[in-house]
């Protein structure tokens, strides 16, 4: 009887030594790669043609005050030593001063990211609910005009430009129909009326129970969303056909097909349901890839987003901007990919 009693808690202790050991292993290989993303932007600070000192004082500065600068950044000491110092303040929060703001790049990143998380959330659903029923239409009518069409669209999400998209979405539904909204992200006159809370334009609107507002949003987002959902769906569309082609060539499809089970059934239920898996990985990195490749969507539509404060950041060597940005960007997908990891392991338990 006592043996008994042993087995399930043994089991649960087994089970939670497990969990730690997962856990475990999910935190150092963040916090590694993390530190590698770290590492990485580090050595490209110092390695641009670019002195931080120089873009600080002007090149007009004295020699006096060109190495007091110097000193005070820490630029005097062992390249380590600046490393660590460097690990220390991202770690804590500390990435600078924009020269082209005059604010902390925190701030500044708080401030215009949430315009690229919105236009991004809004092209990948676009994305997610047109791309991947084209990609099973797609397989399911393999070879046919349909497929063939698909297909097509699939090759001009890969090779239109986006920003010749972008003019072209603007001369034809902005100046030419006046369908939606021109540049920027809602009309001068609303701009500050509803309260920040989340970042997010549409949400912070329907928060306020400002309905005006929020259409007068949701008329600038379609278009550049559009676009955005549009090389993304050009993407899961391709990779979803794929997937199902495989599957549909399994001998379990050919037997349920034998059983008399409806095509419906066959395709949605025997074929699509064991590649969510796979799909979960490929919309992950499609909206990591959205997050951080909307730069041109968001200078041809003057869109207030991380995209448009790196270009400019560039345009004028403002380095602590540029790495802020960019650790911002990496971290945005170290994190994506994990969660696409946890989410695999979720839905399926042979790889737990």
């Amino acid at each position: 009887m006592s043996g008994d009693l042993s087995e399930p808690a043994h089991f649960m202790t087994t089970r939670a030594m497990d969990v730690a050991v997962g856990v475990a292993r999910f935190t150092l290989v963040t916090g590694m790669t993390f530190l590698g993303l770290l590492a990485i932007t580090f050595f490209i600070g110092r390695v641009v043609p670019i002195d931080p000192v120089v873009a600080i004082v002007g090149d007009r500065a004295s020699q006096e005050v060109y190495e007091a600068t110097r000193t005070a950044m820490g630029l005097d000491k062992p390249l380590m030593t600046q490393f660590a110092i460097y690990v220390r303040d991202v770690v804590t929060g500390d990435l600078g001063v924009s020269l082209t703001t005059g604010r902390p790049v925190v701030e500044d990143l708080i401030r215009f990211f949430p315009a690229t998380i919105e236009m991004a959330t809004a092209g990948i659903l676009i994305g997610v609910l047109l791309g991947v029923p084209m990609g099973v239409i797609a397989a399911a009518r393999a070879g046919s005009w349909l497929d063939q069409g698909i297909r097509v669209l699939g090759l001009l999400g890969y090779a239109v430009p986006a920003f010749w998209m972008g003019l072209v979405g603007l001369a034809v539904f902005y100046a030419g129909l006046g369908w939606v909204a021109g540049p920027g992200r809602i009309d001068i006159f609303y701009d500050g009326l509803v309260p920040t809370v989340t970042g997010l334009l549409t949400v912070d609107a329907l928060l306020a129970g400002d309905w005006t507002i929020f259409v007068n949003a949701v008329s600038h987002l379609v278009l550049p969303a559009a676009i955005l959902g549009f090389f993304s769906l050009a993407y899961i569309a391709r990779m979803t056909r794929s997937f199902m082609l495989d599957q549909l060539a399994q001998e379990f499809v050919t037997t349920a097909r034998v059983k008399g089970v409806s095509e419906r059934a066959v395709i949605w239920k025997h074929a699509f349901y064991p590649i969510r898996v796979q799909l979960v990985t490929v919309i992950g990195l499609s909206y990591a890839v959205l997050l951080e490749g909307s730069v041109m969507v968001e200078i041809v539509f003057s869109w207030p987003g991380i995209g448009n404060y790196l270009t400019t950041a560039l345009l004028r060597a403002d380095m602590a901007a540029v790495l802020g940005a960019t650790i911002l960007i990496g971290t945005v997908f170290i994190v994506i990919n994990r969660l696409s990891d946890l989410l695999y392991r979720v839905f399926d338990p042979r790889s737990r």
